[in-house]
């Protein structure tokens, strides 16, 4: 792929993630626990902190609008990915989290993390061919 094409295409699949985090943010202020939209949605939460993330994914969404629009804010936003992959890893696989599903499966937060991540490795794919020429 050329450099041209790869550079678009990181930019629509930004835009994607401008789009996917404002609907994230709406759903957490909102409180629609929409598996993908929310990672824990079936987990007991308190209505105050579900209004926080949304605030805090609203940076989300700034920053890959700014990654989007400059391209030299990309690794930023890939290592705010690699954080969020990071740090959702060790909440599935905490006690804490154990302790609050009761026995269930955590094989659907795992599934969701994993979108996330392959979502940066997409990232980082166009991110590496643009700037190969």
């Amino acid at each position: 792929m050329n450099p041209q094409t790869s550079s678009k295409l990181l930019t629509l699949a930004l835009w994607a993630g401008v789009a996917y985090f404002c609907a994230m943010a709406t759903a957490h202020f909102f409180g629609l626990k929409v598996p993908l939209l929310f990672v824990y949605y079936d987990v007991p939460y308190h209505a105050y902190q579900d209004k926080i993330i949304s605030f805090a994914v609203v940076a989300y969404a700034c920053l890959f609008a700014s990654a989007a629009r400059i391209p030299d804010v990309v690794p930023a936003a890939l290592v705010a990915l690699g954080v969020t992959v990071l740090g959702l890893s060790a909440v599935n696989a905490s006690d804490a989290l154990a302790t609050v599903l009761d026995g269930r499966s955590t094989l659907v937060y795992w599934a969701q993390t994993g979108l996330i991540a392959v979502y940066a490795v997409v990232l980082l794919g166009l991110f590496l061919m643009r700037n190969k020429g």
